[in-house]
């Protein structure tokens, strides 16, 4: 498993993604009409997405590391990288979704960001959980050797 640091890195993601997404669902139009089930599917769908971003964040960062390896010692600019290629698809998928393709819109709680209208909790959410996730990754890791 240490030879594969993105098994950790995506496990770790779902499951501080999916508790995320549970906890902004007032901010969402629509949410708090949903049954239960479909709520649930649209988390996980959401959930889902947000794994594969940071598997993409953390390819991006290994690429401009040149190494997979970099997870287990704290270095600054790959997890810049990480946390900044995460940041950036959150609000261009955020962009598309509310204002192209209208598949979801955020509720009157959901504060705005300009320039391009991201929600609050989105923003913050790959603030918070991208360094949560490297950190248990690693100690993870670290705990396996």
């Amino acid at each position: 498993m240490t030879n594969i640091p993105e098994l950790p890195v995506a496990f770790f993601s779902f499951l501080l993604h999916f508790v995320w997404e549970f906890l902004q669902a007032p901010t969402y139009a629509g949410m708090a009409n949903m049954s239960h089930w479909e709520a649930v599917k649209l988390c996980l769908s959401a959930t889902l997405g947000d794994v594969g971003f940071a598997l993409t964040a953390f390819g991006v960062a290994s690429f401009i590391a040149r190494d997979r390896g970099w997870i287990f010692t704290p270095q600054r600019r790959p997890a810049a990288v990480f946390l900044a290629v995460g940041l950036i698809l959150t609000i261009v998928f955020e962009y598309y979704y509310t204002n192209v393709s209208l598949r979801w819109t955020y509720s009157e709680l959901m504060p705005i960001v300009p320039p391009f209208g991201t929600g609050l909790s989105p923003l913050v959410q790959w603030l918070v959980i991208p360094p949560l996730v490297l950190w248990m990754t690693r100690r993870h890791l670290r705990g396996a050797v």
